[in-house]
């Protein structure tokens, strides 16, 4: 790899190599050590297009969630399925792979800045600023750079905007899948909001089983299927529909830790 290479952004490749190295010895331990992370599905990794692949999650923490993604897509990249036990993975990362952020989370201090580094997306969100509702235009420039990201490679977003559960999907994941016509890999993760706090970096309990089920690419007709179906195919896809409410008994519902546990014995 030459020194100077640079991706899309302006980002130089062989300090974002070094960043991913070292962020992912040093995170290693929490979804291999401290906590076990079951993988179901990773198989799928080596079968996807080299670029414009769109995965698709429910969102948990801030930064926990992606940190798990990145060790499972190069870890299965490098052979291994299902698990990420030995780090040797992190030698050669996948390094066009990118993830969607609020732009206000990414500059909330030194650790989200690194992180922004090596591989952000950082949009403005349209619905929310500094803690309150807002209704915003969305930036021509954010959905550019999405489109630019997965020119280059793979994109994951959080299709909610949010890490809490149940909430709707944002309309303008619907929109970049029929702008982009992307690959469309659903994956439903649990475990991670018991165990890191808010923002995924403290940890805040040990012994917790994380999961993540990567699920098989949607079929979409990107010509024909409107936007409400899109929006309504992905909440199925990553188990956000209101529907699945109704299946777990209302005396599970007391609380969202209940809740989750119920979800979590499915696995």
């Amino acid at each position: 790899m030459s020194l100077f290479k640079k991706n899309p952004f302006g980002h130089s490749l062989f300090l974002k190599l070094w960043l991913i190295r070292i962020a992912g010895v040093l995170t290693h331990r929490r979804f291999k050590g401290f906590n076990d992370l079951q993988i179901h599905g990773s198989e799928i990794i080596k079968t996807l297009p080299e670029s414009n692949v769109l995965f698709v999650s429910n969102h948990q923490t801030y930064f926990a969630d992606v940190a798990a993604m990145l060790h499972v897509f190069n870890a299965s990249l490098s052979g291994r399925n299902d698990s990420i036990k030995n780090v040797g993975y992190l030698w050669r990362p996948k390094l066009n792979i990118y993830f969607v952020a609020a732009k206000e989370t990414m500059k909330s201090g030194l650790l989200p800045k690194i992180l922004a580094y090596a591989g952000s997306i950082s949009i403005e969100r349209t619905w929310r600023e500094k803690g309150k509702a807002v209704n915003k235009q969305v930036k021509m420039s954010d959905v550019s750079n999405i489109t630019k990201a997965l020119n280059d490679g793979w994109v994951i977003t959080f299709p909610q905007g949010t890490t809490k559960p149940w909430k709707p999907i944002r309309r303008g994941t619907a929109h970049i899948i029929k702008k982009n016509k992307p690959v469309v890999v659903p994956i439903v993760i649990d475990g991670f909001r018991r165990s890191f706090d808010k923002k995924g970096i403290r940890i805040k309990k040990r012994g917790i089983l994380q999961t993540m089920e990567i699920k098989q690419p949607l079929e979409i007709d990107y010509e024909n299927d409107s936007m409400e179906k899109i929006v309504e195919q992905l909440e199925y896809a990553i188990e956000q529909h209101p529907s699945f409410l109704k299946v777990i008994p209302s005396s599970v519902l007391k609380s969202e830790e209940e809740l989750n546990k119920k979800r979590q014995w499915r696995y």
